[in-house]
């Protein structure tokens, strides 16, 4: 087969010979339920058509003119991209006997990442940690296969389009693939057992953590689990799990990049971070404020505290959508006392740092421990309130636009302009929240939904972290071509793009599947 009729792209390059795997992931894209995963709220991204495609084969049965270390588990890595230069590393492994005790929880295997200055290949790096202390640990016999890869992609980084986690679950799939994890006719033994799409997800968002970003999940299990025609919605508690949310016909959705550049890695400790620091302090403090059982040392999440209100039985699975609305909806008369105490002249609605310890009810040890010894922040107010706010609002978003949904699918007489014209309306609140209450926007964003607007786009909202990156709209199908030209007249920051430019800073896009392998034989 000819790796080239993958999607369109050209996979490989002169010197690369023979490819064994080619894996396949799609960027996904929020259509409601921003910056709640982490929560453990329910979220409906969907997996668009722009794609990251590695293509990699073990060195060993390489025939190339370049040489290279056949030492175990070492990679040579190239992008397609020019201006991404080829790298090469290799994991260190710890002697076995060498952990001492008290470091019980010192993984085997290690890959340096600099989480201060990411690079291309951080990336990838991050992908294979995973594997490595997951598939290569305690088997003195079993050790990884040095490989070579080659990286292409269509979406830019820190567009907001999950360039990130893309390229992380792309890698990890290459590295269980290329390693024969995924052979379902391995042994079975703990080290070649049968992957599932769960343990994927699970796996790709631990994996993100290497390079500093505390990621919630929905952009791992959209890019696995997402099918076409449809979005996802995808719950996380009492555990993970996925349905088809179908999109009415008539409705395309259209990606535009803001041109600034959103890199959640590298401003996590104000922006992305802060956020989750701050939802799990809110946790917490309502928590308490309720009376509900919590350990000193749990990081309790704002879905489990409605949960627990309500008396949700973990076993019994995720309660009746109608009762979780009304928990919901309780929630919000709750609030006031995630704002300070006394507050300020200017209207300051944040809390600071003491003012957080004391209403945790925890002593500022214990709540260093819990909330800021893994993660770094910076901030003199932390928003408790309006985070808050906007978890609970924004789930209530994702809930009836799920809804809408399966209303229309089931009966055929709804209106689909009506339908298309509520679910606009759902993206636009969802956009006011992103930008007063959690404050996840910009000039920019703000500016682009704005004109996505006036170029008759019946909703439109931010999508990724935030911060910069792209947004979404929800256009009628045989409006897109009128919409897309209006728009790219009138946002400044495209006016110096032409042609292949221009395409891949504004573009229609439908729901796609998820990751997959391709597996070549001789």
């Amino acid at each position: 087969m000819n790796v080239k009729g993958l999607s369109g792209h050209s996979l490989i390059g002169e010197g690369f010979y023979n490819v064994y795997y080619a894996s396949k992931n799609l960027f996904s894209r929020q259509m409601k339920g921003e910056h709640i995963d982490y929560c453990l709220f329910g979220v409906l991204p969907a997996a668009i058509e722009q794609d990251i495609l590695i293509a990699c084969a073990p060195r060993s049965t390489l025939v190339s003119s370049q040489g290279g270390s056949h030492e175990p588990g070492h990679v040579t890595a190239e992008n397609s991209q020019m201006k991404y230069a080829p790298q090469t590393f290799a994991p260190s492994q710890k002697r076995r006997g060498s952990v001492t005790e008290g470091q019980i929880n010192i993984e085997e295997w290690h890959l340096d990442i600099n989480k201060k200055e990411l690079r291309w290949e951080s990336y990838v790096k991050a992908g294979y940690y995973g594997v490595l202390n997951t598939y290569f640990s305690g088997d003195p016999s079993s050790l990884p296969v040095p490989v070579d890869l080659l990286v292409t992609g269509a979406v830019p980084a820190g567009s907001g389009l999950s360039s990130s986690a893309a390229m992380v679950v792309a890698s990890t799939l290459t590295f269980l693939a290329v390693n024969g994890k995924l052979d379902a006719n391995s042994t079975a033994t703990e080290n070649s057992k049968k992957i599932s799409k769960g343990d994927l997800v699970r796996m790709a968002v631990a994996n993100e953590y290497r390079v500093g970003v505390n990621s919630g999940g929905m952009d791992q299990a959209a890019s696995v689990i997402s099918n076409s025609s449809a979005a996802l919605y995808i719950s996380f508690f009492p555990k993970l799990d996925a349905s088809p949310a179908p999109l009415p016909p008539g409705a395309v959705f259209v990606c535009a990049n803001s041109l600034v550049v959103s890199d959640k890695a590298v401003t996590a400790k104000t922006n992305y971070n802060l956020r989750v620091v701050e939802t799990l302090a809110a946790a917490r403090i309502l928590a308490r404020h309720l009376n509900l059982p919590i350990e000193k040392d749990e990081k309790i999440q704002l879905r489990e505290v409605v949960g627990r209100m309500v008396g949700e039985v973990k076993e019994e699975g995720e309660m009746p959508v109608e009762r979780l609305i009304e928990a919901l909806k309780r929630m919000d008369g709750e609030l006031d006392v995630l704002k300070p105490t006394r507050e300020s002249a200017d209207g300051q609605l944040g809390v600071t740092l003491d003012e957080m310890i004391e209403k945790s009810g925890l002593s500022k040890e214990n709540f260093h421990d819990v909330y800021l010894s893994w993660v770094e922040v910076e901030a003199t107010h932390f928003q408790l309130f309006k985070r808050a706010k906007h978890v609970f609002s924004e789930a209530l978003r994702v809930l009836e636009f799920r809804q809408t949904c399966l209303d229309a699918t089931a009966n055929p007489s709804f209106s689909p302009l009506d339908v298309i014209k509520r679910l606009g309306d759902l993206m636009n609140e969802s956009q006011k929240s992103c930008n007063e209450l959690y404050q996840c926007s910009c000039p920019e964003l703000n500016q682009l939904t704005a004109l996505a607007r006036e170029a008759g786009a019946y909703g439109s909202r931010l999508t990724g972290a935030g911060w910069g990156g792209c947004t979404v709209s929800i256009v009628a199908e045989d409006k897109v071509e009128s919409f897309i030209k209006q728009v790219s007249e009138a946002y400044p920051l495209y006016k110096t793009l032409k042609g292949d430019a221009l395409k891949e800073a504004i573009f229609a896009t439908k729901p796609s599947s998820g990751a997959c392998v391709f597996k070549f034989e001789d």
